[in-house]
């Protein structure tokens, strides 16, 4: 008997967002979500800057692991973890909202490659590009007893 796994929709990705107590520290949402895609924003705040006044690279860098695995998500399942990824950092971030705009760029059986623009987005809806990320997103399965 084979079981479909379960279906992963904006308003699902929206609630296992919320039970991430980090997430909700972050003030994290995910905008968008399907089709090998997730969009994640989080408003950019005087206490996620580092010293210089930038967004912190390590909000950068939580907002693309979230938005790659949510990516993935859309196609492996909700079920998944991350396996890895990397970030490149392009510019300091600054504007008003981060926006980290994740896409499947490859998807199998035991992992999905994945691929998102970190972007900074003006009052006036301007986005400049801050960062680039890639990952790698594992499905896993409940361990037994």
């Amino acid at each position: 008997m084979t079981t479909t796994p379960p279906v992963l929709d904006l308003a699902a990705a929206r609630t296992l967002l919320d039970a991430q107590p980090f997430s909700r520290l972050l003030g994290a949402r995910i905008t968008a979500f399907g089709d090998g895609g997730a969009t994640l924003e989080i408003d950019i705040r005087e206490e996620l800057h580092q010293q210089n006044g930038f967004l912190h690279g390590g909000v950068l860098a939580y907002a693309a692991d979230n938005a790659l695995t949510f990516a993935a998500g859309a196609v492996l399942g909700p079920s998944v973890l991350t396996g890895g990824f990397s970030v490149q950092y392009l510019r300091p971030a600054t504007g008003r909202t981060l926006r980290a705009r994740a896409s499947v760029v490859h998807a199998g059986r035991r992992q999905a490659v994945t691929r998102c623009d970190l972007l900074t987005v003006t009052g006036d809806d301007e986005e400049t590009l801050c960062a680039v990320a890639q990952g790698t997103v594992l499905p896993v399965t409940a361990r037994t007893a």
